[in-house]
């Protein structure tokens, strides 16, 4: 069965692998899959068809035969249960590593994407010079933890796993911050991801796209 996916016609970071469709893309190229992409417009995002896909309006979506999924968390965890390469097969390893990848989303993002909204879009708010050393540190508190836990290893629990993919991604969003500078060990593992050969070709494909005139 044919894979299709959506992405951003133009994607706002301008191919920087940001945007969530690389995540999904990422996934795809560590196991083998080919996939098809449907890009679309930011009007095209809210128009009845893509809200059929994604209620939110957002993008990636992931189709396949009869089943669509939205969320890159879902659909990460299904490709990786789906096909060999992302998931261990020992049982405890394995939902170690799908622990991992909700510790991403859902632990490990949010403050990040909390600083990284205050300097896009507040930036003109009475508040948000006082309000940026409190959300960067919020960031510092997660990240120094996430170190911690790494210490000195490749990855998170064993081999790279789904769970190592989603939090790359997650962390990539602080690359202009220079806040996972302040982690050696941090800035190390996320390079590790990048150099992986399914990245490149993942993150390659996005820019392509963005790099069209």
């Amino acid at each position: 069965m044919t894979i299709t996916i959506t992405a951003f016609e133009r994607s706002p970071d301008g191919g920087k692998g940001l945007a969530r469709d690389t995540r999904v893309r990422w996934a795809l190229e560590e196991v083998g899959q080919p996939y098809e992409v449907r890009l679309v417009s930011f009007k095209a995002m809210k128009e009845p068809a893509h809200l059929a896909l994604h209620p939110f309006g957002q993008i990636p979506t992931y189709e396949s035969g009869d089943l669509a999924l939205f969320e890159t968390g879902a659909i990460v965890f299904h490709i990786a249960q789906d096909h060999e390469g992302l998931l261990p097969e020992d049982a405890n390893a394995r939902a170690r590593a799908i622990t991992w990848m909700f510790a991403a989303v859902n632990t490990v993002e949010p403050p990040i994407l909390g600083l990284a909204n205050a300097r896009l879009l507040e930036r003109d708010k009475p508040w948000t010079n006082e309000r940026l050393p409190i959300l960067a540190d919020r960031v510092r508190d997660r990240l120094d933890q996430l170190s911690t836990r790494l210490g000195g290893a490749d990855w998170l629990d064993g081999a790279f796993s789904a769970g190592d993919l989603m939090m790359v991604s997650v962390l990539l969003r602080l690359r202009s911050s220079g806040l996972l500078d302040e982690f050696p060990n941090l800035a190390s593992y996320v390079a590790r991801g990048e150099a992986r050969p399914a990245y490149q070709r993942a993150f390659a494909a996005q820019l392509a796209i963005n790099s069209r005139s």
